[in-house]
């Protein structure tokens, strides 16, 4: 069955260090659903404006994704432009237009209300609330991800969210934020409080470090020689990493531990190009074929 991922799509702009790029597909929901597609059926819920390009709705058609939870309405899609500084982990938001988004309730339809696997994608915690309200009964597993805006800003709002969350994706600080720990482990243990029994840390060009109760595996970065553009890497590492749980079906530590990878592998993609250029390019042969060069890179005899 597919996975229900709910969150943005949008247009960015961006400008790097070394080129930039106007109206961009962009958004949380979509750089999700094209890394998760190429491993399970997706199911999407967002909203859309008047200007978004039918180019750009073919690519997600084209992805087989399920965009019966698209909603179009009057006005323009969600807008951010960001500047990448020279070290790439520094970034200045130059403007942000919510536009449709500002009003955008989830209305998931009757037919995702049973789908197993849940992604809530990076939006005001009362929205993910309101996705979980939605479905028929416990999804099989529902993973979240959130950011240090939404932790300062609708602490309560998010803290209520967790209660129903099995897998947290956050980066290092916000898993600092979020629980008030500087230690990443006594992190780890804190969140576990909240709701959710697993928590997935994405550290960028560190790696990934896994955390379920007493079992901790941290995963490398696939090293990269070329950096066109970050935006996303976050989302796709979320969807490679739901994409292949979901696909296998098997929720244990030890098949996590393989989604992570499929995770940094997808993220590793779509740094290489702006836009979902690169990632949406792919194949699954690619895929595991990086797959493998992370197991080699990691592998070594006791």
């Amino acid at each position: 069955m597919s996975i229900l991922t709910v969150g943005s799509v949008a247009y960015d702009d961006i400008i790097t260090p070394y080129d930039k790029r106007s109206r961009a597909l962009g958004g949380s929901a979509t750089y999700f659903a094209i890394a998760a597609q190429h491993f399970h059926q997706i199911s999407l819920v967002a909203v859309i404006g008047e200007d978004f390009n039918y180019a750009d709705e073919k690519l997600l058609i084209d992805k087989k994704i399920d965009l019966l939870g698209l909603e179009k309405v009057a006005g323009r899609c969600f807008y951010w432009k960001g500047e990448y500084l020279a070290n790439w982990n520094d970034r200045v938001t130059h403007d942000t237009q919510l536009n449709v988004f500002e009003s955008f309730k989830p209305k998931v339809p009757d037919s995702y209300r049973d789908l197993p696997y849940v992604f809530l994608g990076n939006i005001h915690p009362s929205l993910q609330t309101e996705v979980l309200k939605q479905m028929n009964g416990r999804p099989k597993i529902v993973a979240l991800d959130t950011m240090n805006l939404w932790i300062k800003e609708t602490r309560s709002d998010l803290l209520e969210t967790l209660k129903g969350v099995d897998v947290l994706l956050v980066n290092d600080s916000e898993a600092q934020m979020l629980s008030g720990e500087h230690n990443l482990m006594d992190a780890a243990r804190t969140i576990a409080k909240m709701g959710p029994t697993t928590l997935c840390i994405k550290q960028g060009e560190h790696g990934a470090l896994l955390v379920q109760n007493d079992q901790i595996f941290t995963a490398p970065a696939y090293p990269l020689c070329t950096v066109v553009d970050p935006t996303g890497a976050g989302d796709t590492f979320a969807g490679g990493f739901m994409g292949y749980l979901a696909s296998t079906g098997n929720l244990s530590f030890e098949n996590m531990k393989r989604a992570v990878i499929y995770g940094s592998v997808m993220g590793s993609f779509t740094v290489e190009s702006f836009s979902v250029d690169r990632v949406a390019a792919i194949t699954r042969e690619d895929i595991d074929a990086r797959y493998n060069e992370f197991v080699k890179l990691t592998h070594f005899h006791k």
